[in-house]
Order: structure tokens, then sequence, then C-alpha cells
């Protein structure tokens, strides 16, 4: 019997919309004098009572040890916040994410790159993030550079580089974590198509050696190629989990059938009894 690896237990993950929570003390900002003068001046609305907004409603599943999962949906259904739960980057507003083994995680991949420090430099910051060692980053350096086709730009402050080669930098220190779980979050959105192509294979790479794989995309073709496996989130519900290409199908019918967009998130569901957080 497989694993499990990841496990979502009736999980419920919400934000707060609107006014802020009585008792919390208000900073002096800029940004928040402004406001006011606004708001006093009659070009800006007070803020409406607080509302919440259900980023996910009861979401259960395990992700086996090994497995190559994908997980699709509309913008707003949730996958992204699965991600940051599995990675204990945010918590549950209630239920239970238990994960075993080391999380690498792919999320808001330049959110550890400092704009001022130069190539070399955020290599050995963002794998020292990520846990690596010293020894560790100047054993794969050479290799993280000429996968991100750096070279002559290496000793350049990164504020400089283009919006590629700053995913092309974090992705290829990232993939170097050696990871049990790996979570992807649409890192093949940006970049050329010679990137992407080698991402695929990197990834490729992992799962035969066994890495277990948490892929978001929206692109349906890479979904296909990479994960047998597909998780349909929609409203901020599971929708559908099995293979993938039986999940994909009605994805792609629900997409053909809505005539209108809507707002993707279910701020409707109801609560889960016996919890007052």
């Amino acid at each position: 019997m497989a694993t499990p690896v990841v496990n979502m237990d009736h999980v419920w993950k919400r934000y707060r919309l609107g006014a802020r929570r009585k008792g919390h003390v208000k900073r002096r900002t800029l940004a928040g004098e402004f406001s006011l003068s606004l708001e006093r001046a009659g070009l800006r609305k007070k803020a409406e009572p607080m509302q919440h907004l259900w980023a996910l409603a009861d979401a259960t599943f395990d992700i086996n040890e090994g497995e190559s999962v994908g997980i699709i949906g509309p913008n707003g259904s949730g996958k992204s916040t699965a991600l940051k739960l599995i990675s204990k980057i945010t918590l549950p507003w209630a239920g239970h994410v238990e994960t075993r083994g080391r999380v690498g995680s792919l999320i808001e991949i330049k959110s550890g790159i400092h704009p001022e420090l130069t190539g070399r430099e955020n290599i050995f910051l963002y794998g020292s993030i990520l846990g690596l060692t010293r020894k560790d980053i100047r054993k794969r350096f050479d290799d993280i550079v000429d996968f991100a086709e750096l070279g002559r730009f290496i000793d350049t402050p990164t504020k400089r580089y283009s919006s590629g080669m700053e995913v092309r930098l974090g992705f290829r220190v990232a993939v170097h974590l050696e990871a049990d779980v790996l979570l992807v979050d649409e890192v093949l959105a940006v970049g050329d198509e010679s990137f992407q192509r080698r991402c695929l294979t990197r990834m490729d790479e992992l799962r035969a050696n066994g890495q277990t794989l948490l892929f978001v995309s929206h692109i349906l073709a890479d979904v296909r190629r990479l994960c047998p496996r597909v998780i349909y989130l929609d409203r901020a519900m599971v929708r559908a989990d099995g293979p993938a290409e039986e999940v994909l199908q009605l994805y792609l019918k629900d997409v053909e059938s809505r005539q209108t967009p809507g707002e993707a998130n279910a701020r409707e569901a109801p609560a889960p009894v016996g919890s007052d957080r």
C-alpha cells in the first residue's frame, strides 16, 4: 500500500475582506493617512462591514509517495492556497494538513530573490533560505548558472534582470533542494520556450527518481505530460479527483458550459460545525 506524504483532512481556509477587526492597532503609515484623507473628502467609501472569502472549503485528499499530481481549476479556486497550506506558509482555518518528509516549494518563486544583490549573492541567499548548506551550493553553483543562462550577468544586481531571468535563477536553485515533496505553482508561465522545455525535462527526471510532485498549472498539455492524476478545484472545493484525462475532460466541459465567468470561490459555503475561529 502506498504511503501518503500529504494529507488534507476536511480543510477550510478563509480570508477577511473589508474592515479591520475591532481592537486592531491602526498604524500611521503614508498609505493609511492618504486613504483616510480620501475618505474624509468623500472620494472614497467608508469600509464596509467585514466579510469573508472562502479560499478552500472542506477540501480532503491524500498524495502518496512518488505520485505526480496536477491541481487545476479557474482563477481563485484555491489551487495556490492548497500549496501554501501544504508548505506551511499559512495555516488552515479548520481541518488538518499533514506532510511527511522534506517539502520544497516553487511558489511565488521570485520572493526569495533580493533585487539589490547580484545573481551570485542571491544563489547563496536563496539556497540558504531553502535549507542548502554553503558546501551544497558551491557544489551546484556552476550547474545553476548554466541552467539559468546567467553567465556574464552573474555579478550584476538582479534588479536589472528580466522577469524570465529571475524565474530561471529561482527555479534552478529550488530544484536543487532535493525535497521529498516538490510543490510547483505556475513556474512555466514565465520564460521562453527553451526554459519551459528544460523545466519539464528536469521535473521528468525528478519523477523518475521517485520524488513526489504537486503541479499547479493552467497549461493542460503540461499537466497531461507530468501528471497521471489530477485534482480539480472549483469554487474552493474539490470538484473531482482521479485519472488525468477524465478530470481534464470534465474541467473543459465546465469551462465551455459557463457562459459568464463568475467569481471562483466558495463565499457562501457553510462554516465547519463546532468551529468559532
